[in-house]
């Protein structure tokens, strides 16, 4: 898991820094060879881009890094942990939902996938079956009971 996200990231660094180091400057030399740059909108447009790619390059390599020095063996085999599918039940609504607990980078809300440092991930770390949270969200305060879940390791090892 920590390779395949560690690959997506250097492969969106690299196109980033194609973009930066061959595509902007040629589009800004088109630009400069429009005429004045004062009221040049295709040259201010490039330079804003420039800006926007140093920017996001910066935080990719950051958390590249970060990532990097992740260490997986840490994740807990006998509690929720990142990487887990947890089952849980909102005690107020009897509403069943199941979750995965993924990196930030992974996180799709639409299909299950939360953050482990979202509100409602942070709280399942390191619970157990039968456990139960309360968790504040935007909406309010929500209390989930733990139905069950499965490790990373549950689902990966043989």
């Amino acid at each position: 898991m920590k390779d395949a996200i560690l690959k997506g990231l250097r492969k969106e660094i690299e196109k980033l820094q194609h973009e930066l180091k061959v595509e902007l400057p040629a589009e800004i030399g088109r630009a400069r060879e429009l005429g004045d740059l004062s009221e040049n909108a295709e040259y201010q447009a490039a330079k804003e881009r420039q800006d926007y790619v140093r920017a996001r390059l910066g935080q990719l390599e950051e958390r590249y890094r970060q990532l990097g020095m992740l260490d997986f063996n840490k994740i807990p085999r006998d509690r929720i942990g990142l990487g887990s599918i947890v089952k849980v039940v909102d005690l107020d609504t009897d509403e069943e939902k199941t979750y995965q607990l993924v990196i930030a980078e992974e996180a799709d809300v639409a299909s299950g996938k939360i953050s482990a440092g979202s509100p409602i991930g942070s709280a399942l770390i390191n619970k157990r079956d039968g456990d139960e949270v309360a968790v504040n969200v935007p909406s309010g305060l929500r209390e989930f009971g733990i139905l069950e879940f499965k490790t990373i390791y549950d689902r990966f090892e043989p």
